[in-house]
């Protein structure tokens, strides 16, 4: 239960305008507001492209979208406008950016909140400190910047529908999700392909599934040109919105996936995860959360990783041995021996 003592918040804005892995890990705190808050409304903030996220969440009233595409700045004054004449009684963003700071802290919420590293912190009247380094996962430090008015913690959850247009023959699949933003945070191509020959022989009635995005339209087309050893191998659509890779994962028995973000989505479906970490580590508090994952890493200590928060556009040090020596055969078992 909330504390009594706060005052009543019937109105709540969530600003998180991250890339899809932060706003889909955000999400534990609807949840989390909800159970201590149920009759408030709830809306949330994101950019464009992500809203699809929320199209079926049963908690949220209202989904704002910031089209950073077009006049961004421009854009932003106006729903800082929008956002004032709603008169939320609670902001609250976990992203630490300057364009949500500047927005929660004019919103006119009496309630505003966000971590300290936030640019526009001193606009807040709760600031918490965001510390990566220290081995909490970042669903528990979200949390932190609810925690007096909501003391329990959800995990992240989302609704994906069930209208979708899905093959049957996909579901129990193993869905591979090969691609990342970052180079060093991508497991190489030549491992992908010798783990789709490794299951063709080990699990050939296994329905496997290659996930991604339009950015990475080439790479998925060209592991499914080398997969030809396996007989059932399918990709998902290059366009496929959020919520339609959310409904393929939802259906699966495993995903397969580098530091990125259907490892999230994966969690927040309970579907279980293999999870692939090269220039990155766990200890970032981004891994999986559904039981009976699999953390994947170099068994090698390595005084180079990790380079990085983010990742890099070529590994630093030009070996990137963090990726290069983990062995198909690894994530085969990690896959197949639940």
């Amino acid at each position: 239960m909330a504390d009594s003592q706060l005052p009543e918040v019937h109105q709540v804005l969530f600003v998180q305008p991250a890339f899809i892995g932060d706003v889909i890990l955000f999400t534990g705190l609807l949840e989390t507001w909800h159970v201590a808050w149920p009759r408030a409304a709830v809306d949330v903030w994101v950019r464009k492209g992500n809203e699809r996220l929320f199209a079926d969440h049963p908690f949220v009233r209202e989904v704002r979208v910031w089209d950073k595409s077009h006049a961004r700045y421009a854009a932003l004054l106006g729903q800082i406008r929008s956002v004032r004449s709603a008169r939320y009684d609670a902001v609250i963003t976990p992203h630490r950016h300057a364009s949500s700071g500047l927005l929660a802290g004019l919103s006119g919420a009496p309630i505003r909140v966000g971590f300290k590293q936030n640019p526009w912190s001193f606009l807040f009247t709760r600031r918490v400190r965001h510390v990566l380094e220290n081995g909490g996962h970042e669903v528990e430090r979200n949390h932190g910047l609810i925690a007096p008015w909501c003391p329990d913690r959800r995990l992240p959850r989302l609704y994906p529908g069930t209208d979708h247009p899905i093959p049957e023959t996909w579901r129990g699949a193993i869905v591979l999700a090969p691609a990342s933003q970052w180079f060093t945070k991508q497991w190489p191509p030549e491992k992908w392909v010798a783990l789709l020959h490794q299951l063709a022989h080990h699990a050939p009635e296994t329905p496997v599934v290659l996930m991604g995005g339009p950015a990475d339209a080439s790479l998925v087309d060209s592991l499914l040109q080398r997969s030809r050893k396996h007989p059932r191998v399918f990709r998902t659509p290059a366009k496929a919105s959020l919520d339609y890779a959310a409904a393929v994962i939802q259906r699966a028995a495993c995903v397969v996936s580098n530091d990125s973000a259907p490892l999230h989505l994966a969690s927040a479906l309970g579907v279980r995860a293999v999870a692939i970490y090269c220039s990155t580590v766990p200890a970032f508090g981004f891994g999986p959360l559904t039981p009976g994952s699999t953390i994947i890493e170099a068994e090698e200590e390595l005084p180079c990783r990790p380079c990085g928060a983010h990742g890099h556009k070529k590994c630093p040090e030009g070996h990137f041995q963090c990726a290069r020596s983990i062995g198909a055969e690894r994530v085969r078992d990690a896959v197949l021996n639940a």
